[in-house]
């Protein structure tokens, strides 16, 4: 095997358009590989990711301060540390768990039903622009009690918050912009914050606004900060892993048949799916002293990016890492959606991912609830998968490779890409 090309580039196009095509060379010729356009380092295998995901001491998420708070009008939970961290994290858990996840689950239900119903009789369906997407905005307002009818507002401030987080260069009009949407959305948000201090129900919002750290209630800038921070990270993963585990048990459709007669295999259906192709692609930490790996050094104060989709792929953790199997040995299913999860799709340690939980049992409810109504899904005539990629930073701290268009994509977008056969 040649080794990579030293003008090779993780921010090309050409590693845009298919960067699994590159992951294995990445792992094997230049497991530290330097973008000096960024001036950033690029791990791509398994035991260094999870090194740096688990040493909070030595890689830090100072990044973030530039490249969220602006947007989030205050600190992010990813940036926090020691007590802070656990009171507020241990709010925002409690939000998607116990009782209220519950609830949250049954308004899933009902809100994937009424959307998904004017497609049955069409017969054609864009999972991810007609239903994903739609779904991931409702159910995020649904959890934080905000107002459904306002949903379009919302996803328009949210679009601006996330091209802040998420783009690598903005212009100063873009940066205008994507700073006006964040302004927009807290001026919107800080009534809703007094209102709910003066009389608190069972919503997210609520929970916020009625919880103290050390005693003293969070102020309004706090409170907003994580409002913002759910809003943008809880519409992230669910669209396209739901869409992404339909296309692998399409193009498997042993596995699809299996999981049809036993729904108890959806689970595992959905954590390969986390596994093969995680919703995100990188994430960034600051590198707090000179850190020796095998195949490089990464200095002090350098920013790091963990290659997920690599580190899900390494042969030293998977077997047979680019095929997806339902009745994968090594991932184990029952802690895939839990801190010490196998795969690294959620992230690791101290910054795990707090909406996991709530992610395994949206993107479950829903599947299983699509799975007998589309007795003989497939996709449309023309259909083509299609990454097309480019790296962004991502809500919650996270850097991810994500569509610049739709995720699947047909020869007629108007049609849906995936054919529903009763």
């Amino acid at each position: 095997m040649p080794m990579v090309d030293p003008r090779f580039s993780i921010l090309s196009e050409d590693f845009a358009a298919d960067p699994y095509r590159h992951f294995a060379r990445l792992r094997d010729e230049a497991p530290v590989h330097h973008e000096p356009a960024i001036d950033s380092y690029f791990l791509s295998r398994y035991r260094d990711v999870k090194r740096v995901l688990s040493d909070h001491d030595t890689f830090t998420t100072q990044t973030l301060q530039v490249r969220a708070e602006p947007v989030m009008r205050g600190p992010v939970l990813a940036r926090m540390t020691g007590a802070e961290h656990s009171a507020k994290r241990k709010i925002v858990v409690c939000g998607f768990t116990g009782p209220a996840l519950q609830e949250q689950i049954r308004a899933v239900r009902t809100k994937a039903a009424e959307l998904i119903a004017p497609f049955l009789p069409r017969g054609r369906l864009d999972l991810v622009n007609d239903f994903g997407r739609l779904l991931a905005v409702h159910v995020t307002l649904d959890v934080l009690g905000l107002d459904k009818k306002d949903w379009q507002q919302f996803a328009d401030w949210h679009r601006g918050v996330a091209e802040f987080i998420t783009s690598v260069v903005l212009t100063p009009e873009r940066r205008r912009h994507c700073l006006h949407c964040a302004e927009q959305l807290e001026a919107c948000l800080v009534p809703v914050i007094r209102q709910r201090r003066r009389h608190p129900g069972e919503d997210l919002i609520s929970r916020l606004c009625t919880a103290e750290f050390d005693g003293i209630a969070m102020s309004d800038r706090e409170v907003t900060a994580l409002i913002i921070n759910v809003l943008a990270a809880a519409t992230e993963p669910a669209d396209k892993t739901l869409a992404l585990l339909f296309k692998h048990l399409i193009d498997h459709p042993e596995q699809l048949a299996q999981v049809r007669r036993d729904p108890a295999l959806l689970p595992a259906a959905i954590a390969d799916t986390l596994r093969h192709t995680p919703p995100v692609q990188l994430v960034p930490r600051q590198a707090e002293r000179d850190t020796v790996f095998a195949g490089g050094t990464v200095p002090a104060g350098a920013t790091v990016f963990c290659m997920i989709g690599a580190a899900n792929r390494d042969p030293d953790a998977f077997a047979a890492p680019d095929t997806f199997d339902i009745h994968r040995p090594d991932l184990g299913t029952a802690r895939s959606f839990t801190a010490a999860a196998q795969h690294l799709a959620f992230g690791t340690g101290l910054h795990q991912c707090v909406g996991a939980a709530f992610a395994r049992a949206e993107i479950e409810t829903v599947a299983a609830m699509l799975l007998p109504q589309l007795d003989q899904v497939r996709f449309t005539p023309g259909f083509r998968y299609q990454v097309c990629l480019v790296p962004r930073f991502a809500p919650g701290g996270r850097f991810r490779l994500v569509e610049e268009t739709t995720l699947l994509v047909t020869g007629h977008p108007d049609d849906g890409n995936l054919e529903l056969v009763k």
